[in-house]
């Protein structure tokens, strides 16, 4: 494995239910020398109690994933920065994949970010097909999602000047940055994402709303109105 260290930055809000068992799974990589960052915008369950104690570090930033996100990444000590959601499981050489894989020059090249192959959890029939048209999109057009969480050499993040501080499409806008300095890398090992928001509004309902809302930030729309068609009211500034 490479000697650089993993910092992994994890964004929260009102996780409560999930946020022992996610930051539980990452144990083994702490151990191995990962650093994980708990970034809450602002919880008002018991989020940042439970978290705590799990963590090297928990941080309160404004709400919102980009912005939190940031915050993560400028505490972080690492060099590489991995963000992760919380209903988000990584493979468990996780650490391993990236450190390696971002050390390996091909093509005259080394990546200067990437991304895993997602897997979304649940029992839908349709699962399986939505994580593949993912991942066969995302190699096609470079752009990654928050699903697939997303790392990148600490330096290149923040030499694009990081996540942009909007409400929704952050990573689409962040994976167009990184694509100026390498095509990401790809790997086929599986971040298992949760299948809740589809379950939760409806598969079909959720994927034409995502198509929908996509066509429009690439149409010109503006991140905080489609935040607001989405239901999510962006933070006052």
């Amino acid at each position: 494995m490479s000697a650089e260290r993993l910092s992994i930055i994890v964004p929260v809000l009102n996780e409560e239910a999930g946020i022992a068992p996610a930051l539980q799974a990452l144990a083994p990589l702490r151990w191995r020398g990962a650093e994980v960052i708990v970034v809450d915008g602002g919880s008002s369950d018991r989020t940042a109690s439970l978290a705590r104690p799990l963590a090297d570090r928990l941080i309160v930033a404004p709400r919102g994933r980009a912005a939190q996100m940031n915050a993560g990444a400028a505490a972080a000590q690492g060099d590489v920065l991995l963000f992760l959601h919380a209903d988000t499981q990584l493979p468990a050489d996780a650490d391993r994949l990236i450190l390696d894989g971002l050390a390996q020059t091909g093509r005259g090249s080394t990546p200067a970010w990437g991304r895993f192959d997602v897997a979304i959890t649940g029992h839908h029939p349709l699962f399986p097909l939505i994580a593949a048209l993912m991942n066969l999109r995302s190699r096609a057009t470079g752009i990654a999602t928050g699903d697939q969480a997303i790392f990148v050499d600490k330096t290149a993040f923040a030499g694009v000047g990081g996540f942009p501080d909007i409400a929704l499409m952050e990573d689409i806008v962040l994976s167009r940055r990184l694509k100026q300095l390498s095509r990401p890398l790809c790997l086929t090992a599986q971040a298992l994402t949760s299948g809740r928001r589809w379950e939760k509004h409806g598969v079909v309902r959720t994927i034409l709303t995502m198509w929908r809302l996509r066509l429009a930030f690439f149409c010109g729309a503006h991140p905080d109105k489609l935040a607001a068609r989405y239901g999510y009211a962006p933070r006052q500034r």
